[in-house]
């Protein structure tokens, strides 16, 4: 079952059934005769699409009478680690960063009983760097101050990969730790030469670093960057469209570092992961609607698969929608 943390008991059936009525119906919607289904969705700190895309998620999911509070948290790696402890029901999470909890791999020490629900928008990230530092190439990170996302939320597990295929170890660069908002005040002040910063396209933190500084989307290798998701599933390859930040005149050919999912415990209630899939495919103009990563709601990409098992709730639900790929 998912967690009953600061949550009233309510029968199973009654979740499907509130899952499936709008809230008019009086299901979960606080009458006298039933108590409101109550979820947490970790997300990450503001400043990225983690945190606002959880929001937009939950909002849907209210529309269906199921009470989901999104919680602002360190990210992927913290999403994992309470997600298992039960203290989340559901959580948005780097697919790299899952992959390595899963199999206990990459300094996990064991492996953590998450699924995915949905594969949602490409997390395309890259290292952003004020011209000023002339950071034109990975390689030209050794021996700089370098923002690497906020300690703890696993950003690790998909740059080092990145670093590492370009010659570079997090051992020739003085790693910093940040939000994404913070990283881009350290560009600012020159506390760093370069940030690894993005999400789902735009990314506000980059539209505020290329807006305030002059700034490059340092390069990637072209050969590496092809054969990166030949190892790792949770890589493909990515564009960054031309002319969407400031003083990018050309297309970026960048990687999707691992698309942010939408995951929960491997033992949760399997009717309530089916009806929260339901819900969110049926509702997914109304995501839309709230944050552009919506999109990624479609039968091409919302079952991809990234190296992490789906929930049998959510199969189940695929399944039956006729959008569950054959083997």
């Amino acid at each position: 079952m998912l967690s009953d943390l600061h949550r009233p008991r309510v029968p199973r059936a009654l979740i499907a059934v509130c899952l499936a009525l709008p809230v008019s119906a009086g299901c979960g919607g606080g009458g006298e005769d039933t108590a409101p289904t109550f979820l947490s969705l970790g997300t990450a700190p503001p400043g990225g699409a983690f945190f606002v895309v959880g929001g937009a998620l939950a909002e849907v999911l209210g529309e269906v009478g199921l009470r989901v509070t999104p919680e602002a948290t360190k990210g992927s790696g913290e999403n994992i680690r309470r997600l298992a402890s039960g203290e989340l029901d559901f959580a948005i999470s780097n697919a790299a960063v899952t992959y390595f909890a899963a199999r206990g791999e990459d300094g996990w020490g064991r492996a953590y009983p998450v699924q995915a629900v949905m594969t949602l928008a490409p997390n395309v990230a890259t290292f952003i760097a004020p011209r000023r530092h002339e950071v034109n190439g990975i390689s030209d990170l050794a021996g700089k101050r370098i923002v690497v996302g906020v300690a703890g939320a696993g950003f690790e597990h998909f740059i080092r990969p990145i670093v590492e295929a370009h010659g570079v170890t997090y051992e020739d660069f003085i790693p910093l730790y940040n939000t994404q908002a913070g990283a881009v005040d350290m560009l600012s002040d020159d506390s760093a030469a370069a940030a690894f910063l993005g999400g789902a396209v735009p990314t506000a933190s980059i539209v505020q670093a290329t807006a305030g500084m002059d700034s490059l989307l340092v390069p990637l290798d072209p050969e590496i960057r092809s054969q990166l998701p030949e190892e790792y599933p949770f890589y493909r390859e990515a564009v960054i469209p031309a002319g969407t930040y400031r003083g990018q005149d050309e297309d970026y050919l960048g990687l999707d570092v691992g698309s942010m999912h939408l995951i929960t415990r491997a033992d949760a209630d399997e009717e309530t992961v089916y009806q929260a899939t339901r819900a969110l495919w049926e509702r997914r103009a109304s995501v839309v609607e709230k944050h552009p990563a919506g999109r990624a709601i479609n039968e091409n990409n919302v079952v991809r698969n990234t190296g992490v098992p789906f929930h049998p709730g959510a199969e189940r639900f695929y399944r039956e929608a006729g959008i569950w790929p054959d083997p």
